[in-house]
C-alpha cells in the first residue's frame, strides 16, 4: 500500500509546485489537506511556507487542531516531517519579523533578519547557492552537498549546534537545513532546485529515522 504524504494547506505555500515535486520524486499519494484528521493518519508530513513568519504562524494557528495533530503524529507516532522555507522557520521557538511571534518550538531557536557582514551583499538571499552538510545532525544523511535555490530575508538561528544539518554562505554563514529526530527543515526550495531538490525529496520519502 502506497504511503500517504500530507501536504499541509494553511494558505501560505506554493502547494501545486511542492505536490508536483513530491510526485516527481516518487510519491504516489500526496494529500493536500487542511484537515487535522488526514495529517494524524498520514505516513509523512510536509509543511511548506511562503511569506512572513508572522503571517504563516497565524495561518497555521487558524486551523483548529492542526498543530496538535502534527505534533502528535510526529513526536508520538514518529512520522517523518519536512518543513520548507518558512515551513522550516516555523520549527523555531519564535520569529521576530513584524514583532515577536511564537513558533512550533520543535527546534529551539529564533528566526532573525539576515544581516550580512558586507553591506554590498544583497538581501533577500535569492538564487542558487551551495549547501554544505553538517554530518553530526540527526537527519544530515538526507542532505547532499550541492546547489539549491534560496529565497529569504530571515533565517533560523538554532540554540543548539547539534540541530544544524547544513550550512550555506551569503555574506556569512546561514543555516540551510535543521534536523532533530524525525524532523527535517530546509531553508531552500527543493521544488525549485531541479535535480538536487528532487533527489532530496526522494531521500525524504525513503527516510526511516
Amino acid at each position: 500500500m502506497a504511503e500517504v504524504v500530507a501536504l499541509v494547506d494553511y494558505g501560505a505555500g506554493n502547494l501545486h509546485s511542492v505536490a508536483n515535486a513530491l510526485k516527481a520524486a516518487g510519491c504516489d499519494d500526496v494529500s493536500v489537506t487542511s484537515d487535522p484528521a488526514v495529517v494524524r493518519a498520514a505516513d509523512r508530513i510536509v509543511l511548506p511556507g511562503v511569506g512572513s513568519f508572522k503571517a504563516c504562524a497565524q495561518g497555521l494557528t487558524a486551523l483548529p487542531g492542526m498543530i496538535e495533530a502534527m505534533a502528535e503524529r510526529v513526536h508520538v507516532g514518529g512520522a517523518p516531517f519536512l518543513g520548507i522555507c518558512v515551513g522550516m522557520q516555523l520549527l523555531a521557538t519564535r520569529g521576530v519579523e513584524h514583532g515577536v511571534t511564537e513558533g512550533l518550538g520543535w527546534i529551539p531557536g529564533e528566526v532573525r533578519a539576515i544581516l550580512p557582514a558586507d553591506p554590498a551583499i544583497k538581501v533577500p538571499h535569492m538564487g542558487w547557492n551551495d549547501v554544505e552538510p553538517m554530518p553530526h545532525a540527526d537527519g544530515a544523511q538526507l542532505i547532499a552537498p550541492g546547489e539549491a535555490y534560496f529565497l529569504h530575508s530571515y533565517h533560523l538561528v538554532p540554540d543548539e549546534g547539534r540541530d544544524i544539518a547544513a550550512m550555506t554562505d551569503h555574506g556569512g554563514g546561514l543555516i540551510a537545513a535543521v534536523a532533530r529526530e524525525t524532523v527535517l527543515g530546509v531553508q531552500f526550495h527543493p521544488e525549485k532546485s531541479q535535480a538536487y531538490g528532487l533527489a532530496l525529496l526522494a531521500r525524504f520519502l525513503e527516510w526511516k529515522p
